[in-house]
């Protein structure tokens, strides 16, 4: 069965986003930026809000971008193909390689889990994470944890009553003082 995984830059006091809704200290350096390109290579599909859908939309059409590097064009490569569902009431269509859920969040991935296909079902986005992780429905946390501190936004984590155990599977820290942190849940 394909595993669903919520992976996504942190601060070190657990949020998504500043309260001004900035992310800029996310920026990935170079090795950051190949560590996200090795990650996206085990996910078979994307599920995602439309914030972050909104974010993402540049690297449909970033390959025409004769300021990008080696490392930004492989993302790119990789990205632009990758199946993504957008859950979002407010979009009427989306572009690339997306298609709107046509369900919540508990059906669309029993419906990707019954399809053939490899690679993980991804979540991104806070909100869309804190419904899967209701219907405990993440197999895996992943948390690139960034050195800053930026004193409220969106949390990471849902905050909800409810308890998770979990198991350290991996961690590395990279050179820029970044800490990638991988827990599977407790079953």
């Amino acid at each position: 069965m394909r595993s669903v995984t919520y992976s996504m830059g942190v601060s070190l006091d657990g949020y998504i986003v500043g309260p001004d809704g900035g992310f800029d200290w996310t920026a990935p350096d170079g090795e950051v930026f190949r560590f996200w390109i090795d990650e996206i290579r085990g996910v078979g599909v994307h599920l995602m809000g439309r914030r972050l859908y909104e974010t993402m939309l540049y690297w449909e059409t970033a390959d025409q971008d004769p300021g990008l590097g080696a490392d930004e064009l492989e993302w790119a490569a990789l990205w632009k193909p990758l199946p993504k569902v957008v859950f979002s009431t407010t979009l009427a269509a989306v572009e690339g390689n997306a298609r709107l859920a046509s369900g919540g969040i508990a059906e669309e991935i029993e419906r990707l889990r019954a399809e053939p296909g490899d690679g993980e079902i991804a979540i991104g986005g806070a909100t869309l994470a804190a419904d899967a992780a209701a219907l405990d429905l993440i197999d895996e946390y992943r948390a690139m944890v960034y050195p800053v501190l930026v004193g409220g936004g969106t949390p990471f984590f849902p905050r909800r009553e409810r308890r998770v155990d979990l198991e350290l599977v991996e961690t590395r820290t990279l050179g820029s003082g970044v800490l990638y942190l991988r827990y599977r849940v407790v079953r």
